[in-house]
């Protein structure tokens, strides 16, 4: 996850320790003054950049998608029809209404000699994420996981939580239930399921029921656990 620190150099460290994907923490850090730099390292580098928005709207979908992030995550995703809206937006013709400018970083700053192939692409590779973190998104689940061109559903354990009543008790019974069933009807509909995980243990178990991804800590978190270990192992 990449939240403040918006480094190229962030990115070389990100694939040398083998993350398959760089997600953008957009809801909630302000990042614009660095982001086009970071995405076009991110793309330069191999590492795929799916950034979440923080609403639903065009125009900041639109941007993120000319700087060359590869996927839009909803976060507050709670029906089918804010999941149709949102791949109108990222998707061109015939598959939605998003406007075209193939001169940017999505095309690495080269403009595509054949138009047509490149929308087809364009589709092709763009990633729709649905993030479920209220009890109406876990309501409506069923109608969201199966929305059409669906690619992922990542489900934010702290937020649900709170909404299902049991703040910042993520294994509580009835939180794990509802987060399981979310992913039996990912597995349903043949949608990748990711969540946030505890640690390696808590990871290996969702591994084991069929999670595919997971977001992971942040390179505040990161920096400040290693730095943390550091000071200890030098008392």
């Amino acid at each position: 996850i990449a939240t403040e620190y918006l480094r190229p150099s962030l990115v070389k460290l990100y694939r040398h320790a083998g993350f398959d994907f760089i997600y953008i923490e957009k809801e909630h850090c302000y990042l614009e003054d660095q982001l086009g730099d970071f995405v076009l390292s991110a793309r330069d580098n191999g590492m795929p950049a799916i950034s979440k928005i923080a609403e639903l709207g065009r125009a900041e979908t639109g941007r993120l998608l000319d700087a060359g992030v590869v996927g839009i995550q909803l976060p507050r995703s709670e029906s089918r029809e804010q999941l149709l809206t949102l791949i109108d937006y990222v998707k061109f013709m015939p598959q939605g209404t998003r406007a075209a400018a193939p001169c940017y970083g999505n095309v690495d700053y080269v403009w595509p000699e054949d138009t047509t192939a490149w929308l087809k692409k364009a589709n092709d590779s763009t990633v729709i994420v649905a993030h479920i973190e209220t009890a109406a998104g876990y309501e409506n689940a069923e109608e969201i996981v199966s929305t059409p061109h669906l690619d992922m559903v990542y489900v934010g354990p702290c937020d649900f939580a709170i909404s299902m009543g049991y703040p910042g008790d993520y294994d509580h019974p009835v939180v794990k239930k509802a987060i399981g069933r979310i992913l039996g009807l990912c597995r349903k509909h043949k949608v990748a399921f990711g969540t946030t995980a505890s640690g390696p243990a808590a990871a290996r178990k969702w591994i084991g029921r069929g999670c595919q991804f997971f977001e992971a800590a942040d390179e505040l978190g990161l920096i400040g656990e290693a730095a943390g270990n550091l000071v200890k192992s030098y008392r």
